[in-house]
């Protein structure tokens, strides 16, 4: 038999990796909170816990991301489901949500209708639905599996409201979707930016993650390319586009936004000061399709 405090002490994971995957299995196995990991660190942990413990702890050794091997991963201030099949939600997209509240609430719009593309887990655009609870939100991803999942944290968020459609950026929006509920007033991205010789996406968590949510196989702009030259035609009229982009990628995609036409370009700093995304809006004389 071993305590909390004892397994902390063996183990050989980075502190806060052991102690995340310690209060998942003490929550799952003996329904402890997590405040247990201190009040409760030197009871006798039961057989069952430790053997998943030895499991998973193994896993993380070999790289495994904790969100996965706990299954969940907080965002703005929600809980999400994550498993393989999506991108692990960063604390950096958080900018994003907030970028996008305080357009909402500056515009003074009773209803905003809100597009989240490439939803994955459907981080953005839950958080959005929770914090704006009077907008209408899409989530639209190319993957049946990532859908799946966001729609399942949809329902234990209780967000009902939200819709999901699965299309490859805007193909099968237009007949989707009744014509009423676009054009959007906000069009929101996170889209796969690395490149595809990136040495990163064989290091760390990305190793575990699905490559087409992270890379685009190419120079990591296509997704930019894509989405701005066809965003116009669901965007109203000064209505917001909003993209997280790399660490180095703030000059060009700025500049993709101008071979578009796009308006009011800015840049935006995470809190790490690291330019981290990129917004503007659809000038009055670009014509809906």
């Amino acid at each position: 038999m071993s305590t909390i405090q004892q397994l902390l002490k063996k183990s050989t994971l980075d502190k806060v990796d052991a102690k995340a995957l310690l209060a998942h299995l003490i929550n799952k196995h003996l329904n402890w909170p997590k405040s247990a990991m201190i009040s409760r660190d030197t009871d006798q942990l039961p057989q069952p816990l430790l053997e998943e413990w030895v499991a998973l702890e193994k896993l993380r050794a070999e790289g495994h991301p904790v969100a996965y091997l706990i299954g969940k991963k907080e965002f703005f201030n929600i809980e999400l489901k994550v498993a393989p099949g999506v991108l692990i939600p960063r604390p950096e997209t958080e900018l994003l949500v907030e970028l996008v509240i305080d357009f909402v609430q500056a515009s003074g719009k009773k209803l905003s209708k809100i597009l989240d593309l490439g939803t994955g887990s459907g981080a953005i655009g839950l958080a959005l639905a929770k914090n704006l609870p009077n907008s209408q939100v899409t989530c639209v991803d190319i993957s049946a599996e990532a859908l799946k999942i966001a729609q399942e944290n949809a329902r234990l968020l209780n967000l009902n409201s939200v819709k999901f459609i699965q299309s490859n950026w805007f193909d099968d929006l237009a007949t989707a979707l009744p014509v009423e509920e676009y054009p959007f007033d906000v069009i929101v991205s996170n889209p796969p930016y690395i490149r595809h010789d990136d040495i990163h996406l064989s290091q760390g968590d990305l190793r575990f993650e699905p490559v087409s949510a992270l890379t685009d196989d190419h120079d990591g702009l296509m997704a930019y390319r894509s989405i701005f030259k066809e965003a116009a035609t669901f965007l109203n009229t000064d209505g917001l586009i909003l993209v997280e982009h790399g660490f180095d990628q703030s000059k060009e995609v700025c500049e993709l936004l101008q071979e578009q036409n796009y308006i009011n370009i800015k840049a935006h700093q995470d809190l790490a000061g690291i330019w981290r995304a990129a917004s503007a809006n659809r000038a009055a004389s670009v014509k809906l399709g």
